[in-house]
């Protein structure tokens, strides 16, 4: 067992997402079974007593791996000398609210939260922006690295590829396990593209399984696209405990190396692969060729199709970027 606790902050700690985070880091669903932790639960002042009562069930829960607790609402104790920080609280789109009008809220909570990791974290720090716009609020943050390395910096679509593989395995018969090389590419919004040209179904490619272009390009595509709606609309609630499992899951694979070889969907800074505008935090996919090391899979020829939907989702992120300029300084 490693004996020196990794530090891991989770912002919006009180908030359903981060409610339903804490208790799998603290059994070692994060990190793994062997590796101690100390949770950083930071929010807003107003949050701070309900942060405390989730340190009592922490506490309660008797965690053989969890080793501490830190809560606040100031950053700079906040994110101090955190070697994971997972950015979950946001401020919501409300009613009327354009998503420029979301992307400058958040703007300056990530410019604040990306100063103060990069004032206090541990310098290898590794950070997941989950609120949204996660992309460009990644953008943001990372924007703010000077001592720590900003290809550090990802936002979450594996939540994406999450849903892409349970709608894949529905409709095939298959297991989410027999989903391989599935990669959600762009923007986490409704222009993502989840490539299911690239995947395969038990081995066999997944048009050759699922003879149906139709349901592929319409039904499958907007089911991904617009799931975060569709359970807003059923639940009167955002999607918390998957979302909190995607994040679980980005960490997770990122951490330990685990699925070594198969792709897997992140949102890391481009660095102009398949014609994607350096500058952006846009999902490919990735593979985490040793714990806490992810490449861009290269190589991959994309046909018309999807050429055309990676440059819509692009177009989209070089809008936002451009809505935040004045942040990315």
């Amino acid at each position: 067992m490693t004996t020196t606790p990794v530090r891991v902050a989770v912002t919006g700690a009180a908030g359903n997402i981060g409610y339903a985070l804490l208790f799998r880091i603290a059994n070692g669903d994060l990190l793994g079974p062997n590796t101690p932790v100390i949770l950083h639960l930071i929010d807003l002042p107003v949050a701070l007593d309900a942060c405390r009562g989730v340190v009592m069930e922490l506490d309660d829960c008797a965690f053989p791996l969890l080793r501490g607790t830190v809560v606040s609402s100031e950053l700079e104790e906040g994110f101090g000398d955190v070697d994971v920080a997972m950015l979950v609280g946001a401020k919501p789109r409300g009613p009327g609210m354009e998503r420029a009008d979301l992307l400058q809220g958040n703007g300056k909570i990530f410019i604040g939260q990306g100063q103060a990791i990069d004032a206090n974290a541990s310098k290898d720090v590794r950070v997941l922006v989950v609120g949204n716009p996660c992309n460009t609020n990644a953008l943001i943050a990372m924007h703010q690295a000077r001592r720590t390395n900003p290809a550090n910096y990802t936002a979450m679509t594996r939540l994406d590829q999450n849903r892409a593989m349970a709608q894949l395995a529905g409709r095939s018969g298959a297991t989410v396990n027999d989903i391989k090389n599935l990669a959600v590419w762009g923007n986490h919004s409704p222009t993502m593209f989840p490539n299911f040209f690239d995947a395969t179904i038990n081995g066999k490619p997944v048009e050759g399984v699922i003879n149906d272009e139709e349901w592929l390009k319409g039904a499958f595509l907007k089911t991904v696209q617009s799931r975060g709606k569709a359970i807003i609309d059923a639940r009167g609630k955002s999607s918390a405990a998957s979302a909190a499992s995607a994040a679980i899951d980005h960490v997770h694979t990122w951490a330990t190396g685990k699925m070594t070889g198969d792709y897997v969907s992140m949102a890391v800074p481009s660095d102009g692969s398949y014609g994607v505008p350096k500058g952006l935090i846009f999902s490919f996919p990735c593979r985490i060729t040793s714990p806490w090391t992810y490449e861009i899979v290269q190589g991959l020829e994309l046909n018309d199709y999807a050429r055309a939907a990676i440059k819509k989702t692009a177009d989209e992120l070089l809008s936002e970027r451009a809505d935040v300029e004045s942040m990315l300084s």
